[in-house]
């Protein structure tokens, strides 16, 4: 079952590189140092944009808010550019977030990371980032977004010399042409055992939106339980529902205080390899695993399309 799934997940190594080599080359439309930066999103590319956010301003490359384009506020704060994230490219909420910023703030650049060209999206956009190599078939997304973080880590690690290092954090910008070497392990890498009652995946910094991406990616595919939080939150109340059968994966080693009030609770803890997309990918393919012992198929989700259309009356199509 989901052999596109499947498919899809193992051929991030080669597109991770394809990434890197285009922002090696430059891409037109993607933020400057100093810029003010929002990026609106649905589902899967409001994590991408949390996720980018958080690290370009650890680099010292400037302001950058992630909304969730449902929700954006009646007024937005200025900003010098905008990102727009869909793979579709016809996400009615997302269309409707870029005209309000389009009406409040006519003369800012909008620039589009899209999948699918020709469509409502690419005609409101700027600038275009043609994403479509890294389209699709399942619904389920898995390599269209960690294309995304390879391409604009890549292309904000050609930004940092020109901006002093001295008090950021360029951790995850470095040793980035290493990356699609260590996808094609984390393909090979052994996975733990199915059959679990609960699944939380906790991660770091930047990590903690991966996480949320990858606890999305096991509630689509299998509609198994499954929370993700910051490392230091699990403690916090989420430890509540620890028990047998619980998994606490995390993106990289886990404090040994969790590790032991996971263990004394009879749950399992995985410890990850520290760079969170790498670890994304195992958790891609655990989630087509457990997918297949609960009997569905992650091409076709339950209750799920490829897009969220809504009609005149704001409800789906």
């Amino acid at each position: 079952m989901s052999p596109a799934t499947r498919a899809e997940i193992a051929s991030q190594p080669a597109l991770w590189r394809r990434a890197i080599e285009m922002a090696h080359d430059g891409i037109p439309g993607l933020p400057t140092a100093g810029e003010r930066v929002l990026v609106l999103g649905c589902g899967t590319s409001y994590y991408v944009g949390l996720a980018y956010g958080s690290m370009r301003e650890a680099a010292g490359l400037g302001p950058t808010d992630a909304l969730i384009a449902s929700e954006i506020p009646p007024v937005l704060r200025a900003y010098d550019r905008v990102i727009a994230i869909s793979r579709s490219g016809t996400s009615s909420e997302l269309l409707d977030a870029v005209r309000t910023l389009r009406e409040q703030q006519p003369g800012v650049p909008v620039t589009a990371l899209l999948g699918e060209q020709g469509t409502p999206l690419a005609d409101l956009a700027s600038d275009i980032v043609d994403l479509s190599f890294a389209d699709e078939q399942s619904v389920v997304q898995t390599r269209f977004p960690t294309v995304q973080l390879v391409l604009l880590r890549a292309a904000l690690a050609a930004q940092t010399t020109s901006v002093d290092a001295a008090t950021y954090d360029r951790v995850p910008l470095a040793g980035l042409d290493s990356l699609p070497e260590r996808a094609q392990a984390a393909l090979e890498s052994a996975l733990p055992a199915t059959g679990i009652r609960q699944l939380v995946i906790l991660g770091r910094s930047w990590g903690q939106f991966v996480a949320e991406e990858a606890a999305l990616k096991v509630r689509e595919s299998a509609g198994a339980w499954t929370e993700s939080y910051a490392v230091g939150e699990y403690r916090h109340g989420p430890v509540a529902t620890l028990g047998p059968g619980t998994l606490v994966w995390g993106l990289d080693r886990l404090p040994d205080d969790i590790v032991a009030t996971v263990e004394t609770a009879g749950g399992t803890v995985e410890h990850g390899c520290g760079e969170p997309l790498v670890e994304l990918v195992r958790l891609h393919r655990y989630a087509v695993e457990l997918a297949a012992e609960a009997g569905r198929d992650a091409d076709r989700p339950h209750l799920l399309s490829r897009s969220v259309v809504l009609g005149e009356d704001g409800e789906p199509g």
